[in-house]
């Protein structure tokens, strides 16, 4: 390797990225994750409460913007969506079960809406490679639908912190996995600039 190909994979590579925090806040998210996997009935209350917290401050803001603005042809609607806002979250915040069973349903919804459309994308698809695929990615996506559905709203005590737990143990673990590679790609650069330095 010469040292002008090395200096140019320098340029490319960001060198003054810390990888090991990547690599410790990746572990944490994933943890965070784990624990969220095996407690889902107190992960999804918790998104509750959050998503109630938020639309209180979005009804909050909505009615600081009306009134800062009375000459606005929208401020009456700035006040209905004012008020709807913080009454939702008020509902939230009394009876959070309601809030995991409202996710529930949209997350059945985006199950459905998402296997109809990659089904009719493989249809649409021809005989084109990965038609396969994708079709059993819609028809797992409506069977899923479907189960949720049944199991409806019973459901609802789990499957919300089930699935922002997969996603935190996703995120964390890719981030690991991006903080191996880039230390093992600076660890390649630093042994080849020392390597072209010495011949």
């Amino acid at each position: 390797m010469s040292t002008e190909t090395t200096e140019e994979s320098y340029a490319e590579f960001p060198l003054d990225v810390d990888w090991q925090m990547i690599g410790i806040i990746g572990g944490i998210i994933a943890l965070i994750g784990v624990l969220a996997i095996a407690f889902p009935l107190a992960t999804g209350l918790s998104v509750t409460y959050a998503l109630s917290a938020l639309l209180i401050v979005s009804g909050i803001v909505h009615g600081v913007a009306a009134f800062s603005n009375r000459g606005w042809s929208g401020t009456v609607w700035q006040l209905v969506l004012a008020v709807v806002a913080i009454l939702a979250g008020i509902v939230l915040l009394a009876n959070p079960v309601v809030g995991l069973a409202s996710l529930t349903v949209l997350v059945i919804a985006y199950l459905l809406v998402d296997g109809l459309v990659e089904l009719a994308a493989s249809i649409r698809m021809g005989g084109q490679e990965g038609r396969g695929y994708i079709a059993a990615s819609g028809v797992l996506s409506l069977v899923l639908a479907g189960l949720l559905w049944a199991g409806f709203p019973a459901d609802s005590a789990w499957v919300v912190g089930l699935l922002v737990g997969v996603s935190l143990l996703m995120t964390g673990f890719s981030m690991v996995l991006v903080s191996m590679s880039g230390r093992r790609t600076e660890k390649d650069l630093d042994s080849g600039v020392v390597e072209s330095r010495k011949a």
